[in-house]
């Protein structure tokens, strides 16, 4: 008799495209943002979120400071603070090039901001069904 999954790994399988239950949680975290559209932010409290891992807002930031040897490319300007600031622009190669990278996507920010937060909000929990 084929034992049943649980929800929390079906909504790890939607999110992790290889559905592997061996992922670490960076990986997991580098899937979700991987399908940030551009143009358009989430937060790491939203990603954790996603994840089943509602407290781990602070770990998703560790995963986007890691994310930049990534292959396939991780865009982790697309993540930002709960109130759209650029939080982590100290972790590129350069301070300004978070924004430089968003607004090249067509994001615009004003005094390491994102305008109008609200509405380019991406929230994988609702936009991958989890």
């Amino acid at each position: 008799m084929a034992k049943k999954k649980s929800s929390n790994e079906e909504r790890l399988q939607k999110l992790t495209p290889s559905g592997k239950k061996d992922e670490s949680f960076f990986e997991q975290v580098f899937d979700v943002v991987r399908q940030v559209p551009k143009g358009r932010v989430t937060t790491y409290g939203a990603v954790a979120a996603a994840l089943g891992t509602k407290l781990s807002a602070r770990m998703v930031g560790w995963a986007m400071n890691a994310a930049h040897k990534m292959s396939p490319k991780v865009p982790a300007q697309r993540v930002v603070n709960r109130a759209g600031l650029l939080t982590g622009k100290m972790h590129f190669a350069y301070p300004e090039q978070m924004q430089e990278l968003l607004e090249k996507e067509g994001v615009k920010v004003v005094h390491d901001k994102v305008v109008e937060f609200d509405k380019l909000f991406w929230d994988p929990a609702v936009e991958m069904g989890s």
